[in-house]
């Protein structure tokens, strides 16, 4: 198995309310090339938890990065006009929460973060720090 020593969030830049599948996130990929789907997980508009790359190989969503990473996407993520948008759902929220927890048990040495962290992009258009605080500083 891969070290991990990062978890790190991102959203489709999907509009809001559009749902798409891993199978979609998983062809746009392919057309640029890549050999599979770049997340290990997605989290749909409902909340529901699909499977994307497998965690025993290297992601292809952060540069320079993916080799001890885990790549977690939510779908959505821009409004209307494509401007950057918090849009996670109830649902959603939920989800990523819990999948966080579960992953940070499950790695102890991983630390968690924004793609927007090691990217000029508003990826995931919300702060994982900020959002995400209280499980930090527990795993700490």
């Amino acid at each position: 198995m891969r070290k991990i020593n990062k978890i790190i969030i991102h959203c489709t830049a999907t509009p809001e309310g559009r749902d798409v599948s891993v199978d979609d996130i998983r062809q746009w990929h392919l057309d640029r090339g890549w050999s599979d789907i770049g997340y290990h997980y997605v989290v749909d508009i409902n909340g529901h938890l699909k499977e994307g790359r497998p965690l025993r190989r290297a992601g292809a969503h952060t540069r320079g990065y993916n080799k001890g990473s885990i790549g977690i996407t939510y779908v959505g993520g821009v409004d209307e006009n494509l401007s950057p948008k918090d849009t996670r759902t109830e649902n959603q929220e939920g989800r990523l929460r819990s999948l966080i927890l579960d992953l940070m048990d499950k790695y102890p040495d991983a630390t968690l973060h924004g793609h927007n962290e090691f990217s000029n992009k508003a990826c995931p258009s919300f702060d994982v720090q900020k959002e995400y605080k209280d499980i930090i500083d527990f795993f700490k």
